[in-house]
C-alpha cells in the first residue's frame, strides 16, 4: 500500500520497516546517469545535513563517559582565537541550535549552498577546521541561548570538539563508535574525488530533465560535522534500531536526545528540535523524531514513528521531493 505514494518518476531509494518487517524496498533512477548504472537498495547516497545526527550521538556518548559535559564551553574546549564569537557558548547550545554562533551557511538569507564556493574553492574543504575562515571573522548572530535558529557552524564546532577530546578524526570516531556498532557497512565520509564503489552521483537540472550536471562544484570535497555522510537506506534503518536498542546510548540519554529542547513548533510539520534530530509533536500520541538533509542534487529524510514502530528512509540523488513522500506515507 505504501508503494502508491512513491511517484513513478522518483529517482533514488525508499525503505520502510515496521516491527522488523520490510514493507517497502524501492530503488529507481541511475546512480550514474551517463553510463545508465541503476540505483539499487545498496547504493551509497549522499545525505547532506542528515549527518548531524551522527555527530550528536558521538557528543552524547562522550558526555555519558564523563569526558564532556553539556555545560562545557567552546572557549574551554578549543584553544583558538574566537575573535568576536562568545567563548561561553556551551555544548548544549551547539546541540540544540541556540548558540548564536555565526553560521557559515545561513539558510535564512542564502538560497544555494554552492554560493559559498565563489571565493573559497570547495575542493579545499576536507576537514572541519577548513571551514573556520568562512565564519571566524563574523559577529554573533544573536546572544547565546536567546533563541533557536538552525545553524551549520554549530555542528562543525561540535565535530571539532569531538576531535580534540578523542584525538581522532571525527569520521573515524563515528565509524568505530556508531557505524560499526550498528552494522552500517556502507556509511562513511568519502571524498568526492576518491569515491568508493556503488556511490551515487548527484545531479542538478540545467535547462531540462535531460540536461543535467553533477554537484561536484557545489558541496564540500569531504563531509564535515555539518553533514556530508554517504549512507545506504538499510544502514539508516540499522542506525535507528541501534539507537533505540541501546547499542549507542543509554535509554535515558537516547530519550533525552529525542526530546524537545528548542524551537517553537510554529510549523507543525517541521516541529521542534532535540539533539541532532527534529521532533514532530505527536499531540495525542508519541512524538515522531526525524532527521533530514538537502544539498544541490541531494534530498534525504528519515523518521521513526514510535506509535507503530515504523522506520522510514527516503533519499534522492536528483533532488526529488522526498518530503512529499514522507508526508503522505506518515499521514496515511
Amino acid at each position: 500500500m505504501f508503494e502508491e505514494f512513491i511517484p513513478e518518476n522518483f529517482r533514488g531509494a525508499a525503505y520502510i520497516m515496521q516491527d522488523d518487517k520490510v514493507l517497502v524496498e524501492h530503488a529507481a533512477g541511475y546512480r550514474d546517469y551517463a553510463n545508465e548504472l541503476p540505483n539499487t537498495i545498496d547504493t551509497k547516497f549522499a545525505s547532506a545535513s542528515a549527518g548531524k545526527v551522527f555527530v550528536a550521538v558521538g557528543i552524547l556518548q562522550l558526555i555519558e563517559k564523563g569526558k564532556l559535559h553539556f555545560s562545557d564551553t567552546i572557549g574551554q574546549l578549543i584553544d583558538i582565537d574566537w575573535k568576536a564569537i562568545d567563548t561561553d557558548i556551551t555544548v548544549e547550545q551547539l546541540l540544540n541550535h541556540t548558540s548564536g554562533i555565526p553560521d557559515y551557511f545561513d539558510e535564512s538569507v542564502m538560497d544555494e549552498y554552492e554560493e559559498l564556493w565563489v571565493d573559497s574553492p570547495n575542493y579545499k574543504i576536507r576537514h572541519n577546521d577548513d571551514l573556520l575562515p568562512l565564519f571566524i571573522d563574523k559577529p554573533m548572530m544573536y546572544p547565546k541561548g536567546s533563541k533557536f535558529q538552525y545553524n551549520n557552524t554549530g555542528y562543525v564546532v561540535l565535530a571539532m570538539i569531538l576531535e580534540r577530546v578523542t584525538g581522532q578524526p571525527f569520521d573515524l570516531y563515528l565509524k568505530e563508535n556508531i557505524f560499526d556498532k550498528c552494522g552500517m557497512t556502507g556509511t562513511g565520509y568519502y571524498e568526492l574525488d576518491k569515491l568508493p564503489a556503488k556511490c551515487a552521483v548527484n545531479y542538478l537540472w540545467c535547462n531540462s530533465a535531460d540536461d543535467l550536471r553533477t554537484n561536484i562544484f557545489c558541496v564540500d570535497a569531504k563531509g564535515t560535522g555539518a553533514g556530508g555522510a554517504f549512507i545506504t537506506v538499510k544502514d539508516i534503518a540499522n542506525f535507528w534500531k541501534g539507537l533505540k536498542g541501546g547499542k549507542l546510548l543509554s535509554k535515558e540519554m537516547a530519550d533525552n536526545m529525542l526530546s524537545k529542547h528548542s524551537g517553537d513548533g510554529d510549523d507543525p510539520e517541521e516541529g521542534y528540535y532535540g539533539y541532532g534530530v527534529w521532533i514532530i509533536d505527536g499531540k495525542e500520541q508519541k512524538d515522531i523524531p526525524y532527521f533530514q538533509g538537502c544539498d544541490p542534487g541531494v534530498c534525504f529524510i528519515s523518521d521513526y514513528n514510535p506509535n507503530n514502530n515504523r522506520i522510514a528512509v527516503y533519499v534522492s540523488n536528483y533532488g526529488d521531493d522526498v518530503w512529499e513522500i514522507a508526508r503522505n506515507i506518515r499521514k496515511n
